[in-house]
């Protein structure tokens, strides 16, 4: 039996989610990623103005006329979220949680996919995969995504985002659109994300709060690494080590941003203290504009 106040949290997002995907990100959805595979369906005689790119050489020479290549649009998409659920995500001082925000970003991209009939797929993951959802595409199904991404206790704390990557290649044989949901607090995990990368849409979205940047003056306290559970104390009355603490990680974002241009793999910013909105369609609008 599930809890009322889970099924009080799915519904509400439900609800937001669904007059998003209306209103706003159902078209741009489409207009994406609709059309992006295309399968081999047959070969005909050329005639003016076929792009000759689609000549299929082999047939021609058997013929001794130019043949083309027809293909057809898949009409149908597999997308997975694939979504970081260790315990960083259990921070929050604006609005809302880390985690909280990923299953709401999560419903959005599902409600969207099973709108235009594509299937979702989810894998959760901490420093292993915690749970893997076969793509499937009803309404019920997304509202279990959601609750999954809301709900689920990881049997582990730290974080893989290789581990969650490795399990993706192993289960998604053909090519889909993967969005990684995660605050990319991690390390070695570009040489599978590359790979992955090649292979399939991957989208990150990187998701952060203010006070992992911005810390307040706060004196003597003591902090918790919330994967680790190492604690120690800090004190953070100095302005000068508050701003070298901020060069640090802006300077740790600026390399990661870096690494993801120089490896064409598309990153959305979004944060616990603004609306997801803008930037989601800020990245809709680029990529339309790319195709």
């Amino acid at each position: 039996m599930i809890p009322k106040e889970i099924i009080k949290k799915v519904r509400h997002i439900e609800i937001r989610t669904k007059g998003l995907v209306n209103d706003l990100f159902g078209g741009e959805y489409h207009s994406i990623f609709k059309g992006r595979g295309m399968t081999f369906s047959e070969v005909r005689e050329y005639v003016s103005g076929d792009d000759i790119r689609m000549i299929d050489w082999n047939v021609t020479a058997r013929n001794n006329t130019p043949y083309v290549k027809i293909f057809e649009e898949e009409r149908e998409l597999t997308v997975y979220l694939l979504v970081d659920v260790s315990q960083s995500g259990n921070f929050g001082t604006v609005n809302q949680f880390k985690s909280e925000l990923a299953a709401e970003i999560a419903a959005v991209l599902g409600f969207s996919a099973i709108k235009n009939q594509d299937k979702v797929g989810l894998i959760l993951f901490s420093d292993e995969v915690e749970k893997y959802i076969v793509p499937k595409k009803n309404k019920s199904h997304i509202l279990r995504v959601i609750r999954e991404v809301l709900f689920n206790k990881p049997r582990n704390s730290g974080t893989s985002i290789q581990a969650g990557i490795d399990f993706l290649l192993n289960v998604a044989k053909r090519k889909s659109v993967v969005f990684l949901i995660s605050d990319f607090i991690d390390k070695n995990y570009w040489k599978s994300l590359k790979l992955a990368n090649n292979k399939h849409d991957m989208i990150g979205i990187r998701i952060s709060d203010p006070a992992e940047e911005l810390i307040p003056n706060m004196g003597l306290i003591k902090i918790e690494d919330p994967e680790t559970k190492k604690k120690v104390w800090v004190d953070i009355s100095s302005k000068k080590d508050r701003v070298k603490h901020l060069s640090t990680i802006q300077k740790k974002w600026n390399d990661f941003q870096e690494e993801c241009n120089r490896n064409q793999f598309d990153v959305i910013d979004v944060s616990t203290q603004r609306d997801y909105v803008e930037p989601l369609m800020e990245f809709f609008k680029k990529r339309e504009k790319r195709l």
